[in-house]
C-alpha cells in the first residue's frame, strides 16, 4: 500500500510539473501526450501492484498454515512435557484404572466362556488373545442364528433309529424334516444328538416342505418349550397314582372303604328313624292322649309310653325307662367308634408309609449317588403319596363323626326329655289316684 501512494504522488508531481510547462509554453498538444504518457504509466504502475498483491496473499496464506502447524507441534510437545512432569502417584493411578479395565474384560469373557461348558482348569491357562479368539466362532454362530436356515443333521427318533433330517433353529425351537419317512415335529438336543420331540401331522409337514421349498410358509411351535408335553406325559390317572403309595396303600383304602360304608349305614339308620313328637309338660302328653290315643306316637317314643303304663311301681318304670334308654343309645352310637378310629389312624398310617418311602429313598442315593436329582424327587414323591391318602381319609371320616354323632345325640336328648315327662305323668297320676 505505501508503495502504491508513493507511485501515485509520483503521477501527480509529474502532471503538476507537466501543466506548469505547457503553462509556460502553452501548446495544447504536448499536454496531451504527456497526460496519455502518465496514463500509461499509472496502469503499469496498477498492474504491478496487482501481481504484488497476489504474490503477497500467498505468502501470507503459507505463512498462515506454518503458524498453523507450529500451534499444533507446540501442543504435543506441550502435553509431552506435561506428562514428563506427571508425578508418580498420577501415573499409578492411570496404571490402576487400566488394570481395572483389563480385569473387567477378562472376568466377561471368563463368565461368558464357563457358560458355553468351558472347563475353568482350561480358562486359566489360556491367554487373553487366545480367549478372544475362542469367542469368535461363538460369535458368528450367534450372528448367523439371526438368520436361520436348515441345515442337514442326523436325528434319532422315537424307534430309536438314526436317519438324515433337516433342521431349521429359530431361537430356543428348532424343527426336524426328514423324507424318509416322510415326517415332520419339534426336536431337543440331548446327549450330543438331535432327538424327536413332537411329531406333526400330515397338513404341518406340508407346511414345513413349503417352507424349505419356496422360503415362505406357516411353523407350529409350542410356547411352552416342552413343558406342557412333559406335564401331559408325567399326569396319571387315579388308580395309577394310588398305586404308586405302595404297600401302606392298601390298609389306608381299606379303612376308608370301612368308614365310608359305615357312613352310609348310620345315615341310612338315622333318616328312618321316626320324628320325635315334642311334648313339654305332663299335662299336655295327657291332653295329646285323650284326644289321638296312644296311635299318635310310634317307634320308641309309642314303647316309652307302653312301659310307663304297664309299669307297677315308680321304681320298675324308671328302671325299665333307664334300660331302654341305654339300649337304644347303644344302638344310635353303635360303629361310630370305627369312624373315628379311622380319622385318627389313617394319618398315621400315612405317615408310616411316608417314612418307609423316605428310608427307601435314601437307600437308593447310597446305591446309586445324589447326582441325579430324579432318584431324589421321585422318591419323595412317592414316599408323601401314602401322606395324602391318610389325610384324604382322616379329613372326610372326622366330619362323617362329628355329623354323625351330633345327630345322634340330639334325637337321644329328645327321647330323655320325653321319659322325663312320662315318668312324671304316671307320678301325677298315681298321686291323684
Amino acid at each position: 500500500m505505501r508503495c502504491l501512494n508513493l507511485l501515485v504522488m509520483l503521477c501527480l508531481a509529474t502532471y503538476t510539473l507537466s501543466g506548469h510547462a505547457t503553462t509556460a509554453q502553452s501548446p495544447n498538444g504536448e499536454m496531451l501526450k504527456k497526460i496519455e504518457q502518465a496514463k500509461v504509466r499509472l496502469a503499469q504502475t496498477e498492474s504491478s501492484i496487482s501481481k504484488a498483491r497476489v504474490s503477497l496473499s500467498n505468502t501470507l496464506n503459507a505463512l498462515e498454515q506454518e503458524v498453523i502447524a507450529l500451534r499444533e507441534a507446540t501442543s504435543v510437545a506441550r502435553r509431552k512435557a506435561d506428562e514428563k512432569t506427571l508425578g508418580l502417584v498420577q501415573l499409578e493411578e492411570r496404571l490402576a484404572r487400566w488394570q481395572e479395565q483389563h480385569v473387567f474384560q477378562e472376568d466377561v469373557l471368563n463368565r461368558f466362556l464357563r457358560q458355553v461348558k468351558s472347563e475353568k482348569a482350561e480358562l486359566k491357562s489360556m491367554t487373553l488373545s487366545e480367549k478372544v479368539q475362542s469367542v469368535l466362532p461363538i460369535a458368528k454362530n450367534y450372528y448367523d442364528a439371526q438368520f436361520p436356515q436348515f441345515q442337514a443333521k442326523s436325528l434319532v427318533l422315537s424307534n430309536g433309529e438314526l436317519v438324515d433330517a433337516q433342521l431349521l433353529t429359530l431361537g430356543p425351537v428348532t424343527w426336524y424334516l426328514t423324507h424318509a419317512p416322510q415326517m415332520s415335529g419339534l426336536a431337543t438336543f440331548q446327549n450330543s444328538h438331535w432327538h424327536t420331540d413332537t411329531q406333526f401331522s400330515s397338513a404341518r409337514t406340508q407346511q414345513l416342505f413349503d417352507l424349505l421349498n419356496v422360503d415362505s410358509g406357516e411353523v407350529v411351535f409350542d410356547p411352552t418349550l416342552g413343558r406342557a408335553a412333559t406335564q401331559s406325559d408325567s399326569s396319571e390317572s387315579l388308580h395309577e397314582h394310588v398305586i404308586k403309595g405302595g404297600l401302606w396303600v392298601i390298609p389306608i383304602v381299606l379303612f376308608g372303604i370301612l368308614a365310608l360304608s359305615i357312613a352310609l349305614f348310620k345315615v341310612v339308620q338315622l333318616w328312618r328313624l321316626p320324628t320325635v313328637k315334642p311334648v313339654t309338660s305332663a299335662k299336655a302328653l295327657s291332653s295329646l292322649l285323650h284326644q289321638s290315643s296312644i296311635n299318635h306316637f310310634s317307634g320308641m317314643q309309642r314303647e316309652l309310653i307302653d312301659i310307663a303304663q304297664g309299669a307297677r311301681t315308680p321304681f320298675e318304670r324308671d328302671d325299665e325307662l333307664f334300660a331302654k334308654l341305654q339300649a337304644f343309645k347303644y344302638k344310635l352310637e353303635k360303629y361310630n367308634g370305627a369312624i373315628s378310629i379311622t380319622a385318627a389312624v389313617a394319618p398315621l398310617l400315612g405317615l408310616l408309609g411316608t417314612v418307609s418311602g423316605m428310608i427307601e429313598t435314601f437307600r437308593m442315593m447310597t446305591a446309586f449317588g445324589s447326582s441325579d436329582p430324579e432318584i431324589i424327587s421321585g422318591g419323595i414323591a412317592k414316599a408323601l403319596v401314602t401322606t395324602e391318602l391318610g389325610l384324604v381319609v382322616a379329613i372326610p371320616a372326622l366330619i362323617l363323626n362329628a355329623i354323625l354323632s351330633r345327630k345322634a345325640k340330639t334325637y337321644y336328648d329328645s327321647l330323655e326329655s320325653f321319659a322325663l315327662v312320662i315318668s312324671s305323668d304316671s307320678e301325677e297320676a298315681r298321686a291323684a289316684s
